[in-house]
């Protein structure tokens, strides 16, 4: 079951935050529009409210008033392999040793099945990996004895043994965790509230009352609640929120590795304004469509992006090219990603629903059209078609990425190479199925220099093949998800422990 999805917590002394939560899912809102959920502690139990939609039509005011407590946790999510139904939206929830825990995950795990098999896990009930790993740090609570610190205990004991992409939040009744893999496949970020006293220059405040953390998968999360960046949690660490403040724990897994933030949260799955390796992210975009003009020329009349994350790159390319810019195509405002939809006839259905040519602009015109990527090429063969209905004379289409040609098993939904198109046709017919005059695609080597990122790390496996982690027994059996035997009863703590849903 993979996941690129929003993850947010925050901790706040004296403060109702499931208003922040609501506001920090919402500006998290791009990275999976089929469920939301939040889980609110009052100190003593946590209520977990989540459905499937928006974040805008699982909360609303009422809702948000009954859900009391100074520390939550939220998520918003899509799927990719699995199905999209309450069961699986999440914050996920158990209850063991006496304590609430609950989880929300952006990412996915590529050694689900081996994890199973070494509990004894028996095949089921668990649809998710966070299922699973909310059942083995339930499982490794409820082994020790009563203290204050089961939950932090039981993820150094757990995430060790966990393989692939995780950027975890999850909570027990008074902390917060926020956790990333060893690799940093997937971005998480730490930042503090405001505070009555001033905050040293680039340091948190470890203690005082009312200070306040929060945890989110993007920069502008922490915008939305007021919240000032510190820095990124590091690939293989676990920071802890608490009454006494931030601490930080280096689990115990292999030292040495670089990081491989997935180059796609560049490229398409990250807001323009959200900072990554301390680089904002549409000031790479633009840089993406400088070295695409440079290294891809053409004669035409105009430059035209397709919104919204082709736009930056498409400026770009209009500056470094002296091609004047202009619009050819128009966004409905209400309409999400058609590249995240769960279902193929759901993404055709999109894209008419979604953009719509400018004719007079376009008309007669030789284009250059620039997209961040393609991927099966649905949304891109209907808008060429919009394109050449509309007028346009020519249409020569550049993407400011290299050929998607590899499936992610790391959060991408792209779970099969015989869905890619550049896996299975070269460019010229690719560009012939398209129905474009001319296809060319940004290097490699320019979309790391318009990253710009002395140092910083990336996995590039979807357009190389070079995957960090071995993943052949992954493929084979990825869709094996295993449940344990208790599973059952599980379903009756939830119920006692979950608020309104």
């Amino acid at each position: 079951m993979k996941e690129a999805c929003g993850v947010f917590a925050v901790f706040a002394p004296g403060r109702a935050v499931a208003q922040l939560t609501f506001d920090g899912l919402y500006s998290l809102q791009h990275r999976g529009q089929e469920s939301a959920g939040m889980a609110v502690s009052d100190g003593e139990l946590i209520t977990v409210v989540k459905d499937m939609g928006l974040v805008s039509s699982v909360f609303d005011e009422r809702t948000i008033e009954c859900l009391p407590g100074n520390l939550a946790i939220g998520h918003t999510r899509y799927s990719t392999a699995g199905e999209s139904t309450w069961r699986n939206a999440q914050p996920v929830f158990r209850s063991s040793g006496g304590m609430g825990i609950a989880l929300a995950h952006n990412g996915n795990l590529t050694n689900t099945s081996d994890l199973a098999e070494d509990n004894g896990m028996l095949p089921g009930v668990l649809t998710t990996d966070s299922d699973l790993v909310v059942e083995l740090l339930a499982t490794a609570v409820g082994r020790m004895p009563p203290g204050n610190n089961m939950l932090e205990e039981a993820m150094v004991e757990v995430l060790p043994r966990l393989e692939g992409a995780y950027s975890f939040v999850a909570m027990d009744e008074s902390h917060i965790f926020g956790a990333r893999d060893p690799h940093g496949f997937r971005p998480l970020c730490l930042g503090v509230l405001p505070v009555d006293k001033p905050v040293d220059n680039g340091e948190y405040v470890d203690e005082g009352e009312g200070v306040g953390y929060v945890l989110a998968s993007e920069t502008p999360a922490l915008d939305v609640v007021g919240a000032r960046f510190i820095r990124e949690v590091e690939p293989g660490e676990m920071v802890v929120i608490d009454d006494s403040g931030v601490r930080s724990v280096r689990l115990p897994v292999a030292t040495g590795q670089e990081p491989h933030l997935c180059i796609f949260e560049f490229v398409y799955f990250a807001r323009p304004d959200s900072m990554l390796y301390g680089t904002e992210v549409h000031g790479a975009r633009r840089r993406m469509g400088e070295y695409l003009a440079a290294e891809l020329p053409v004669r035409a009349d105009m430059v035209m992006g397709v919104p919204d994350s082709g736009v930056p790159a498409a400026e770009g390319y209009s500056k470094a090219s002296g091609i004047p810019y202009g619009q050819g195509l128009v966004k409905n405002r209400y309409i999400g990603r058609t590249f995240i939809a769960p279902q193929q006839e759901a993404r055709m259905a999109g894209v008419k629903r979604k953009l719509n040519p400018l004719r007079e602009s376009i008309l007669g015109k030789r284009l250059v059209v620039v997209d961040d990527s393609i991927v099966r090429g649905t949304t891109t063969k209907a808008m060429v078609k919009m394109l050449r209905e509309g007028g346009a004379e020519e249409i020569h289409l550049r993407i400011s990425s290299p050929p998607f040609r590899w499936p992610c098993y790391f959060g991408i939904d792209t779970p099969d190479k015989s869905e890619l198109l550049a896996a299975n046709m070269s460019v010229d017919e690719i560009a012939n199925y398209l129905g474009v005059d001319s296809l060319a695609y940004l290097s490699l080597e320019g979309l790391q220099k318009a990253i710009g990122v002395p140092g910083g790390g990336f996995c590039t496996a979807c357009l190389t093949g070079e995957y960090p982690i071995p993943v052949e027994e992954t493929a084979l059996r990825r869709d094996a998800v295993l449940a344990h035997s208790i599973s059952l009863q599980r379903n009756t703590i939830v119920v006692d422990h979950v608020g309104s849903i």
